[in-house]
């Protein structure tokens, strides 16, 4: 495996202005996560703080295990309980066989980080991945991508929502998640990893009882000795333990909504697009309602639900948070404060929207006594096999140019350099002429009335129209003469450029299983790297 790192043009402004440590948005943060000195300091900001480390440790190791975690696994569990040791933290929802690529890479981003930060620092550092089991957008997660021919094909269960409920009270159907399994497989070209594979994801859909068990089980088949942590946001014992935090949370409502609002107003004028919607009334916070989760927003001290809902006074809802937490449960703004309560966070690793996302949060921060943890974008990177490497080569095209643009300017310069007739000049000239030789008649046609005069022009229409189809007809004609190198130029952009956009964000991570077994990612973790490029390229 060969490692390149490239650079992202087209990434958000935000992004890059934070990557190139711009103070007009490190000033929405209390760290700059690339000062080499960063996280020995936030080792002392957080070394007076408390957590309930006992009986989280006693939650995480009940789930892990049960999801099958590994001996690092549990030791790193054990060793939460040491008031000295930290996490690194960086979550996810529980997509399908870990949803698009990227979560792999976030993954791949908090062990790299925990270890190189426990070396430094001589404290244990715990790589935790939080998924976000609360979450209840199922269309977010009951899909995979795959290639088929020349395009993505979106594979999705057929396992219905019957409620907008938490993706960790869903059931998984077993049966039609084995189904949807084998049909992914039914879609995959047979290797040598095919069967082993197809087996071991089987087993572990029967041993799953949720979309958050199987998620998790995945998870640790990939990554069983790297001392992941997984924490599922959703674990009613999780709740239990969050109980106080809530109440703090709804006491400080006032300054966490009025300060989102504000941060949301601040970068805009400062000319960052950050996509959320905020006002003061806003309670960033969840109510478990019939089965349903709904939003809160507060009134006058009354807590209700953003459509009307159910409504709440404000001891009704701190009774809720001290006796039945599981019914609540945090939104985009409060999950991270939640976190930061929950765990001595000595870094959040995150991709380039939740940074954005993240740019809001400081006042709320600071209303409830914490800090901003240094939040580090995660290791970024799009696979290249040894087969589209010599496509790359063959075609004269730049690696990094294709990840970024995709290949349609060139795809098209490559074809029209292929005849010596120069189509779509002739193509015009002809259409000027016909327009010029037709004129006569269109004057003629005025003369003789309104309605001929219209015929004229659409017969004239016609005729432009009729030239504009041979022209797309020698074009094709053209195309399929030099069928096999525009198939090239398809497969790469199918596997570069995705959907118009980066590798991580469509393909799944069974594809490459499939092709190449999992020593690859192992071998990634091993590899240096640099948190200040934006991206990488692996040559597989």
């Amino acid at each position: 495996m060969r490692v390149k790192p490239i650079s992202l043009e087209n990434q958000s402004k935000l992004v890059t202005d934070y990557r190139n440590r711009k103070q007009n948005i490190l000033q929405y943060f209390h760290y700059d996560p690339f000062d080499k000195k960063v996280f020995a300091q936030r080792l002392k900001d957080i070394a007076a703080m408390k957590y309930k480390r006992e009986e989280l440790s006693d939650v995480l190791k009940k789930c892990n295990h049960k999801w099958g975690a590994g001996e690092k696994t549990l030791s790193n569990i054990e060793r939460l309980k040491d008031e000295k040791s930290v996490t690194v933290v960086g979550g996810q929802q529980a997509g399908l066989l870990t949803g698009p690529l990227y979560s792999i890479h976030k993954m791949i981003s908090i062990i790299k980080l925990a270890r190189e930060q426990e070396e430094a620092l001589g404290v244990p550092v715990i790589p935790l991945f939080w998924i976000a089991g609360e979450d209840h957008d199922y269309e977010e997660i009951n899909h995979v991508y795959l290639p088929r021919g020349d395009r993505m094909k979106k594979f999705r269960t057929l396992q219905q929502q019957v409620e907008k409920k938490s993706v960790s009270h869903m059931k998984l159907d077993q049966e039609v998640t084995g189904q949807w399994l084998d049909n992914l497989f039914g879609n995959l070209k047979e290797t040598q990893y095919t069967k082993e594979l197809h087996k071991k994801l089987k087993e572990l859909i029967k041993h799953s009882e949720t979309f958050v068990d199987f998620f998790a089980q995945v998870t640790f088949a990939l990554f069983r000795d790297e001392g992941l942590v997984l924490l599922d946001s959703g674990d009613p014992e999780i709740r239990g333990l969050e109980s106080e935090y809530f109440q703090s949370m709804m006491t400080h409502q006032p300054e966490i909504a009025s300060g989102v609002a504000e941060a949301l107003h601040q970068t805009s004028q400062s000319g960052y697009t950050i996509p959320v919607d905020a006002d003061n009334t806003d309670g960033h916070l969840f109510y478990h309602h019939n089965g349903e989760r709904v939003l809160l927003t507060v009134n006058e001290g009354d807590w209700t639900g953003k459509n009307g809902e159910c409504s709440l006074t404000d001891d009704e809802i701190r009774e809720i948070a001290e006796h039945s937490p599981e019914l609540l449960s945090n939104n985009v703004v409060t999950r991270p404060m939640m976190q930061e309560l929950l765990l001595p966070v000595l870094a959040f690793v995150g991709g380039g929207g939740e940074v954005a996302y993240w740019s809001l949060l400081k006042a709320g921060f600071e209303a409830l006594g914490l800090k901003v943890p240094p939040v580090l974008p995660r290791l970024s990177f799009t696979l290249i096999d040894p087969k589209r490497e010599k496509t790359l080569r063959s075609l004269a095209l730049s690696v990094d140019h294709v990840i970024q643009n995709g290949v349609d300017v060139e795809r098209i310069a490559w074809l029209k350099r292929q005849t010596h007739a120069p189509v779509e000049e002739v193509s015009d000239q002809v259409k000027l002429t016909i327009e010029k030789v037709h004129e006569p008649l269109r004057d003629i046609a005025k003369e003789a009335g309104d309605d001929v005069a219209q015929l004229a022009d659409k017969n004239l229409t016609h005729l432009l129209r009729e030239v504009e189809y041979l022209e797309q007809r020698i074009d094709y004609s053209i195309r399929m003469k030099h069928q096999e190198t525009v198939q090239k130029f398809n497969d790469l952009e199918l596997f570069l450029y995705p959907e118009g956009g980066l590798q991580e964000r469509t393909w799944n991570v069974l594809y490459w299983l499939n092709t190449y077994g999992e020593d690859w990612i192992h071998e990634l973790m091993d590899k240096e790297m640099e948190w200040e490029s934006s991206h990488y390229v692996l040559y597989l």
